[in-house]
């Protein structure tokens, strides 16, 4: 028989926004259960960019990415929530009472109270890079672990965004070289950080697209075609960091039956969703004027957990109170 595990909150997602939920939860004395389908807490930041300096947390001016999943992780486990990682939140059915069942994809269920949906941006797959997907492995790449592989080596990355921008500042002082190619003349990144990565050095190469990789066993040019230039100007590059972007899917919380708004779930003021006891924080949300940053996704998901107690027992008070007079 399949074993069913009884808590008060259900956090779907143990990512940042799933963490600091379970020491909301915790903080109220709520048992709590945080799934994922990755094998680790943090999600796209352990998964993706563990070295990547995050700078947008409040009083935080800037941290590495696995130092923040692990200051929140120590910060939940002071209130001792059950973690099951590994596995994904499949199936939603309600007792006759009302609480929300959740199927796990290894057969477990979950018994809860309420349940909050931090998943982020759900499963993530890496944009490809058109030209030079046999190199995958073996110089490209959609996303830096570990910077250090790339001391002291000519890299080549590619996009607008963000990620592009960030990754190209981190290795900057520690590459050979470091050149980032965007197909338009403007970016999408924070203005701050494009501003920085002029004046840092870098090489910069807009309104332009890469054509080609070449190599031997490894990666050794890049072929870039330049919007106004005959032929396609070629860059010795030692790695190719192609940070595009990803394509997201809900997978199963898409059938769970809440309103969706372009492969986000819509909320309410209360983070409710429009499923009994199913409550959504963070960048899988939407509603008016949402502001996609992990920063308001942490009042985001605060406002959820606060809510879903009050409606586990609406004789407690939705205020918490403040960590500063618990002793």
């Amino acid at each position: 028989m399949a074993e069913t595990v009884t808590t008060d909150i259900l956090i779907v997602g143990a990512g940042p926004i799933g963490l600091y939920g379970a020491y909301c939860a915790g903080f109220r004395g709520l048992r709590t259960v945080l799934v994922d389908a990755l094998p680790q807490c943090g999600g796209q930041i352990t998964a993706l960019y563990p070295e990547k300096e995050i700078r947008d947390i409040a009083a935080v001016p800037g941290t590495r990415g696995r130092d923040v999943v692990t200051a929140l992780k120590d910060q939940a486990d002071a209130f001792d929530p059950t973690y099951l990682l590994g596995r994904q939140a499949v199936g939603l059915a309600h007792s006759p009472h009302g609480r929300p069942q959740v199927t796990l994809s290894d057969g477990v269920t979950v018994d809860a109270g309420a349940v909050v949906l931090t998943a982020g941006i759900g499963t993530f797959t890496p944009r490809t890079l058109p030209a030079g997907e046999e190199f995958l492995g073996r110089g490209l790449t959609y996303f830096v672990p570990d910077p250090a592989e790339h001391t002291d080596r000519d890299v080549l990355v590619v996009g607008g965004g963000d990620s592009a921008v960030d990754w190209a500042l981190a290795l900057h002082p520690i590459a050979r070289s470091v050149t980032l190619v965007h197909r338009r003349g403007t970016f999408r990144a924070h203005a701050a950080s494009v501003r920085e990565l002029q004046e840092c050095g870098a090489g910069i190469v807009t309104n332009a697209q890469v054509e080609t990789l070449a190599g031997d066993d490894r990666l050794r040019q890049a072929h870039v075609k330049i919007d106004g230039e005959a032929e396609p100007r070629v860059l010795k590059v030692d790695a190719v960091v192609a940070a595009l972007g990803f394509i997201s899917n809900l997978g199963p919380l898409a059938d769970w039956g809440v309103q969706l708004e372009r492969r986000t779930i819509v909320v309410d003021t209360r983070m409710r969703t429009t499923v009994e006891r199913i409550y959504a924080a963070g960048d899988v949300t939407a509603y008016p004027g949402k502001v996609r940053l992990m920063s308001v996704g942490f009042g985001e998901v605060a406002t959820a957990v606060n809510n879903a107690a009050v409606a586990l027992d609406p004789a407690l008070s939705l205020f918490p109170g403040h960590s500063t007079e618990s002793a």
